[in-house]
């Protein structure tokens, strides 16, 4: 028979294992929640990283249109990655993946055209 007691000590039971639960459940959302910061922050640097060694290794022509194309190709394919890099976090938040998307968008489009021009001119 539950008794008034009993009922009580079972409530003060079911509290205490819920608030000793409490911290293990905050810290497998934040290790969670840290493993996505850092897989989006190293995939960040390694875009950066990725842009440094491209720029680097380019030989440069002394025509400065060829030049200024040929090194805003990896600083463009660079924000692609980190905008890319961020959509796949998971964070989701609304502005930022607007402005990811926009980014790729428009360093896509720009890439392209750096490229053709790059194309047109290469004899100049």
């Amino acid at each position: 028979m539950s008794t008034p007691a009993n009922r009580s000590a079972t409530l003060a039971l079911a509290v205490a294992l819920a608030a000793l639960s409490l911290p293990a459940l905050a810290q497998m959302d934040h290790s969670k929640m840290a493993h996505q910061m850092s897989s989006a922050s190293t995939a960040y640097m390694d875009a950066m990283a990725k842009m440094d060694t491209d720029m680097k290794a380019m030989q440069m022509t002394g025509k400065p249109g060829a030049d200024f194309a040929m090194m805003m190709i990896p600083h463009h394919q660079s924000a692609i990655d980190m905008a890319k890099a961020y959509l796949e976090s998971g964070e989701n938040d609304p502005e930022l993946t607007k402005l990811s998307q926009d980014i790729i968008a428009a360093q896509e489009k720009e890439i392209a055209f750096l490229k053709g021009w790059l194309e047109k001119n290469a004899d100049k």
